[in-house]
């Protein structure tokens, strides 16, 4: 059973990384209708989110086939085969297969009502038979409780020890009938809610399922709420479905895994680094700039780290580079995609608190290029007191070539970004077109480099449609987290403490700042745009605080989540990479002065909150 289940969503897979290509090429070539021959069309625009909608879904369980649902796995890396054998049947069992039959259920009801009402798109030209799309929603799900099956089958044979799984199974049910009986809470329910969130997080389990899977257990032992409250869950996703901001997600992902396979990162390591390895912390100085370019070029975290930590780290080590400057340069470099556009986070952050995606990709740039100023700094002065730590390396060549080699790989590049970043700041295409065209341009580069080839499209759309389920599964849970929380009385309680025990808006600032900061060291930024900051939209609205500021200053707290230690992803992306060739001590005590950095980059934008809008508002 689990061979054929694997194997079905193994094709669906594939299909799903076709239609990423597709979506791509479709928007494009809508955008140059439109703004060429002034040629457009409702249809295609709805065939276009459409696409994005069956990617997303039906790579739900294609994600869980290949454990790209990401989790906190600190704790989770060290357990045995069979402890996380057991850990992923319960995650099965009792979050993610209760949640998706409650999910069916209605799903089945809103396909059907629209089936009977002849539901159509309101749009003039607009696509009929509305109810196919909402029976995505559906099947979809239908393919992830199959794939969990599947996941419980793989797991169940892992598993040696048959006693202690049953021992574990029967205490899970002994708290569930426990926590069913009609009790008074010892403890508000919001804080218990919290409290098992955290515990499951830690424990290591996926993210996506704790959040949904907490959720309909609050729901069902609550005399508060029922059932009832979670009954619009299908119609919300459905709302996400047709978020066109939201499209561009996988659109800026599959850029960047296209320009990240043709090993364009690796040519501008070795082109920086011979230009800037002359002087002391040059090496690192290059790193920098490389990873400046990759953030405004691809945007993924995990890819630029990887890559630079393959590459860059043992020629560092090689000429002598402290471990510490090495692995905090790489770690702090790679993660300038979180704030310098195309940032998914600023996607993200733009749908959330309801903002233009454009405005705050200008607002991100003086950010990005103040961190980018200050790590350069901060190595040239570190490598100027310690000489030891980062020493100058002879340069062979003549300097002309290495410069005019340099700015032959660098252009193809800045071009790109020029394009993509242009069109946008400029009002030409909405970030989604520009991210189209982003997707054919970095084809063309790839062409260009004579280095197009069916691997590097099969890698490309299949990872986009397994990071693409896994950004909006942890949505839906958060969704779904956020409509329980908020009939717990979550947001009432939030406003109450920050519009009356604290009271103004420097306040608010400062312990939202912390908060999100303190959450940085434990859960990703994915799960604290989702349910964290709907909790503090409102307040913001309430205190009069500019919301396009404000989220530039959660884009660069989110930033650091990445480094802080233990759960920063960007440390574990590096020591996955590096291997032994450097301790998970020497990763920790690199990244410490970076994180200084950021923090002094966030009171410099909070200090002087203009600076933002040096581009235009």
């Amino acid at each position: 059973m689990s061979y054929y289940i694997d194997t079905l969503t193994k094709k669906i897979g594939f299909f799903t990384a076709i239609l990423a290509i597709a979506l791509a090429l479709l928007i494009g070539y809508d955008a140059m209708m439109r703004y060429l021959f002034s040629e457009g069309s409702i249809a295609l625009q709805e065939v276009e989110w459409h696409l994005f909608d069956i990617v997303f879904l039906f790579g739900l369980s294609y994600a869980l086939k290949h454990d790209k649902h990401v989790r906190v796995d600190i704790l989770f890396t060290n357990f045995s085969k069979e402890t996380k054998a057991i850990i992923q049947i319960v995650s099965m069992l009792f979050l993610l297969i209760p949640f998706s039959l409650f999910f069916l259920n209605g799903a089945f009801d809103l396909t059907m009502q629209s089936y009977l009402q002849n539901d159509v798109s309101p749009d003039p030209g607009g696509l009929p038979y509305r109810f196919v799309i909402k029976g995505v929603m559906f099947l979809a799900f239908v393919l992830l409780v199959l794939q969990a099956i599947s996941e419980i089958i793989k797991a169940y044979a892992k598993i040696k020890s048959k006693k202690r799984f049953y021992t574990v199974l029967g205490a899970i049910f002994l708290f569930i009938g426990f926590s069913s009986l009609d009790l008074p809470f010892l403890i508000d329910p919001l804080w218990l809610m919290f409290l098992l969130t955290l515990l499951l997080l830690l424990t290591g389990f996926q993210v996506a399922f704790v959040f949904a899977g907490v959720a309909l257990f609050f729901a069902l032992i609550s005399d508060e709420l029922g059932l009832n409250v979670l009954a619009m869950l299908p119609s919300r996703v459905y709302g996400i479905m047709q978020n066109v901001t939201l499209m561009a997600v996988p659109l800026f992902i599959l850029m960047g895994l296209i320009l990240e396979k043709s090993r364009m990162a690796e040519d501008l390591l070795l082109s920086m680094g011979k230009l800037f390895g002359g002087i002391r912390g040059g090496l690192a100085i290059s790193v920098v700039v490389v990873g400046a370019i990759l953030a405004a070029s691809t945007g993924i975290v995990g890819a630029s780290v990887v890559m630079m930590s393959l590459i860059a780290l043992p020629l560092m080590l090689k000429h002598n580079y402290s471990p510490e400057l090495a692995t905090g340069a790489i770690s702090a470099s790679g993660t300038l995609g979180q704030i310098i556009p195309p940032s998914i986070v600023l996607i993200v952050l733009g749908d959330q608190m309801h903002l233009s995606v454009g405005d705050l990709f200008k607002a991100a740039v003086v950010p990005g290029l103040l961190l980018i100023v200050l790590y350069i700094l901060y190595i040239l002065i570190f490598a100027y007191f310690n000489k030891e730590v980062a020493p100058a390396i002879p340069q062979d060549e003549p300097y002309g070539k290495i410069l005019r080699d340099a700015i032959r790989v660098i252009t193809p590049p800045l071009i790109l970004i020029g394009a993509v970043l242009g069109s946008i700041f400029m009002g030409i295409a909405s970030p989604t077109e520009s991210a189209a065209i982003g997707v054919i341009g970095a084809f063309i580069l790839a062409i260009y480099q004579k280095r197009f080839n069916f691997e590097l499209v099969r890698y490309a759309s299949i990872e986009t449609v397994k990071l693409t389920a896994m950004i909006f599964m942890i949505l839906i849970g958060a969704t779904a987290f956020s409509l329980i929380f908020n009939e717990l009385g979550g947001q009432d309680m939030a406003m109450e403490f920050f519009a009356n025990d604290m009271g103004s808006a420097w306040s608010f600032i400062l312990i939202s700042m912390l908060v999100i900061f303190l959450l940085g060291f434990f859960i990703d930024f994915i799960e604290i745009a989702f349910v964290v900051v709907p909790i503090l939209v409102p307040i913001m609205h309430t205190l009069g605080i500019d919301p396009v500021w404000f989220a530039i200053l959660i884009a660069l707290n989110l930033q650091a989540s990445f480094l802080t230690p233990p759960f920063g992803f960007a440390l574990f992306y590096l020591k996955g990479a590096a291997g032994d060739k450097v301790t998970t001590g020497q990763i920790y005590k690199g990244v410490v002065p970076f994180i200084g950095l950021q923090i002094v980059a966030l009171l410099i934008i909070v200090l002087f909150p203009n600076l933002i809008y040096i581009f235009g508002k």
